[in-house]
Order: structure tokens, then C-alpha cells, then sequence
């Protein structure tokens, strides 16, 4: 793909997308699972973005050396996997995957009994995974408010272990929704964990998991960005098939959110409608749950004149970017400021589209790419680097182009 990719500004948004991805977040745990479960398990409609296809390739790869490039999440759950399963691993990844601190999950998975080493900086990937050979621990205490990734790794690997586990989370639990997809999915494998979130603990027994098969929906981040779309066009009637009301994924919560925005959701036989509607001039709103979402929400209020105050944003600062950072750096581009008055508190400041043609970079992230672009309902738009795109919806450009965009 070329380095940048012109976008015409288009104001009235028609069509269907067809290459909407399917949702990365289940399809990863799945496979982890699908592994975890034996060789009779199966997995359909998987996603096709990077991540997913890394997992699916390293995961019963046969190689020492596993490069997992910018993924997060198949960094945490392979290091958990490959640990307690026994593998002599290396997992390494991308310079910035170097800079993404794993020492929680590995003081935790050493508690537990695994052997893991860090091979350049201490808390950081790369690590080798040495050996499992008895359960020293089945009681852990972990934070609750630095990665749910880390609490999901852990408990899908715990029916594995002969004493099971219990997870203590200490401090706020952030990505609550993401936890209990994990405890969804690993019922239909056959091992319920219990979840007690006011006692903030998470007991998952030792037993066998079943054969399953599982069948991935769509992804709701992803479809997140087409309601920024619809929230900032002057018309706008997009359908995005195969998409249920009922959803694992907390992420459907940008349904809720987008209400306020301006944009209308209706299901209907499996499809999604959007249109729009009135909008509220201010959003208050705490993205402990969903912060993979403040990447669409914040550059819809900057440019649609919404005034925002938002908590749960820090979990942004150790994702493929300083989001926080990318984000300030790319609203100040239609003069827009996000700022942070007291610890954990942010304002934001709406910004104004001024007509002249705005260069968006996307600093080797996917969602600053898919969360900037509905700008291009009110201005020509300029993306660097659009192939980052590849690690969630490689389809996302085409999908642009069929609602009525011109992209060269």
C-alpha cells in the first residue's frame, strides 16, 4: 500500500460494507481455547485482521522464536499459554512491543509456578517461556486496573492447572466487559468461572475444558468507526451486515454512547442500520470499560463542536501508541485540546474544520488511522501510513469507498 493514502471530502454517506471484520478480541481468545480444549474444537468466521492471523500462526507453531510484531493481546495470552503448557518459547516482537510492559503477567505466572526469563529489559518482552513443572501457587493477586489482558491470560490457562485458581484484582477493575467475554467463552468450552467484581475476585476450577464450536461475530471497535462516520456527515444511511444486538463485546456500548453523538442504531434481521439525529452538545462519559473506544468518540466531539469531560483513559498510554499523546497531537489540528486538570480527568475542547486539507499520522496505530478518518465527512483528509489498518480491518479503506468516498 502507498505511504499515504488523499481522501475527498464526501458529506452524504449511502451504502452497504462488505468487508467489515469479525471480532479480533473473541477470535483470539478462541483460538487460545480452541488449543487449550484439543484438536475437535473449531472456530468459524475468524477475523482477518493481523492479530488474529499471527495468533492463529504462532499459537501451534512448532518454531522457538515466536514474533508476534505489535500484537498485545497474542503477547499475553501466547506468554501465558506457552508457560504453564511447558514450551521452551521465545516471544518477541516490534520495537514499540519492546517498550509494552509484561512484568505483571510474568511475576504472576512465576508465583504460579512457570519458569520465564527476560532476555533484554527487565518487565519487557523479549522473554522465554523455560518450563512448567509443578503448581507452587494457586491464589494470585493482580492488579485490576493496568490490563484486563492480563486477568483473561490467566484465567483461561487455570482449568489447565491440578489446583485451578483464584484471581485477587486489587485496585479498579478497567475492562470489566472484556473479562466477562473471557468467562463467556470459556462456558461454552465447559469451565465456568465464577466472577464476584464487588469482592473483586475471579475463581476458575480445575478441570477438563470440552470440545466446542464456536462462531465468531462481528466486531463491535470496528464498527464503532462507522457511527463516527454517520455522526459527522450532513446525511447518512450505512447498513453493516452480520451484526447482532446481543453482543460478548463491551465495545456495543458505543451504540449508547453515539445516541448523544447524533446517531441512530436499528437492528434488524441481523443487520445494522445507521442514520442520523438530534445531538447533545456536551458527553460525559468513563471509558474504564471501553477505552479501545475514545479513539472514535474523541475526535467526533473536537470536530462536531461537543464538549467532552472523561475518565478512564489511562490504559491509553501503553496501547501501540502514547494515545493519549497521538490523540492531543492530532485534535490540535483543527485546534482542538484535550487536557487533563486533575489526575484521571479530562477535558476536551471542540476544535473547528477549517477547509484546508489536514495530514493525519497514525504512529504505527490502527485506530488513529479508523478513528480520524470520518473527518473526511467535512474535509479533504491526507493518511500516513494507511496500512496500519491491516492489524484490525484490512478491508476498512474498500469499505470507505463503498459508502462514497474517493480514495487515491
Amino acid at each position: 500500500m502507498a505511504s499515504n493514502l488523499i481522501i475527498k471530502k464526501s458529506a452524504s454517506l449511502a451504502g452497504t460494507t462488505v468487508n467489515l471484520s469479525s471480532s479480533k478480541s473473541i477470535s483470539n481468545r478462541a483460538l487460545i481455547l480452541k488449543f487449550l480444549s484439543g484438536s475437535q474444537s473449531t472456530v468459524s468466521n475468524l477475523s482477518d485482521a493481523r492479530d488474529t492471523q499471527l495468533m492463529i500462526k504462532c499459537v501451534g507453531s512448532d518454531d522457538k522464536i515466536i514474533d508476534i510484531m505489535d500484537a498485545g493481546t497474542t503477547m499475553r495470552f501466547l506468554t501465558a499459554y506457552f508457560a504453564v503448557s511447558g514450551k521452551n518459547k521465545i516471544i518477541t516482537g516490534t520495537p514499540r512491543m519492546k517498550e509494552r510492559p509484561i512484568g505483571i503477567l510474568v511475576d504472576a505466572l512465576r508465583k504460579i509456578g512457570a519458569e520465564i526469563d527476560y532476555l533484554e529489559k527487565e518487565g519487557f518482552p523479549p522473554i522465554e517461556t523455560k518450563g512448567f513443572d509443578s503448581q507452587r501457587a494457586n491464589q494470585i493477586e493482580i492488579p485490576g486496573n493496568v490490563s484486563s489482558q492480563y486477568i483473561s491470560a490467566l484465567m483461561m490457562i487455570a482449568p489447565t492447572l491440578p489446583k485451578g485458581l483464584t484471581l485477587s484484582l486489587t485496585g479498579k477493575i478497567g475492562s470489566v466487559p472484556y473479562i466477562e467475554m473471557t468467562a463467556a467463552l470459556m462456558q461454552e468450552f465447559g469451565v465456568k468461572a465464577t466472577l464476584d467484581l464487588k469482592k473483586q475476585v475471579v475463581e476458575v476450577p480445575s478441570m477438563p475444558y470440552k470440545t466446542a464450536h464456536v462462531t465468531v461475530e462481528a466486531d463491535w471497535s470496528a464498527i464503532s468507526y462507522w457511527y463516527g462516520f454517520t455522526a459527522l456527515a450532513n446525511t447518512a444511511d450505512i447498513t453493516l451486515p452480520n451484526v447482532s444486538e446481543k453482543s460478548l463485546q463491551g465495545d456495543r456500548v458505543i451504540a449508547r454512547i453515539m445516541e448523544t453523538l447524533g446517531v441512530r442504531s436499528a437492528f434488524e434481521n441481523n443487520q445494522l442500520k445507521l442514520s442520523k439525529q438530534n445531538h447533545s452538545n456536551e458527553l460525559t462519559w468513563d471509558f474504564k470499560d471501553c477505552p479501545d473506544l475514545a479513539q472514535t468518540v474523541l475526535p467526533v466531539c473536537a470536530a462536531k463542536g461537543i464538549r467532552g469531560e472523561f475518565t478512564g483513559l489511562e490504559s491509553l498510554r501503553i496501547k501501540e501508541t502514547d494515545r493519549i499523546a497521538a490523540l492531543q497531537n492530532e485534535l490540535a489540528k483543527i485546534g482542538a485540546t484535550l487536557t487533563e486538570p486533575q489526575t484521571g480527568k479530562w477535558i476536551l475542547t471542540p476544535g473547528k474544520i477549517t477547509g484546508e486539507t489536514i495530514t493525519i499520522d497514525t504512529y504505527h496505530d490502527h485506530r488513529m488511522a479508523m478513528g480520524l478518518a470520518p473527518w473526511a465527512t467535512l474535509n479533504d483528509l491526507v493518511i500516513n501510513d494507511p496500512s496500519v489498518v491491516n492489524k484490525s480491518y484490512p478491508g476498512f479503506w474498500d469499505d470507505m469507498k463503498a459508502v462514497g468516498f474517493e480514495i487515491k
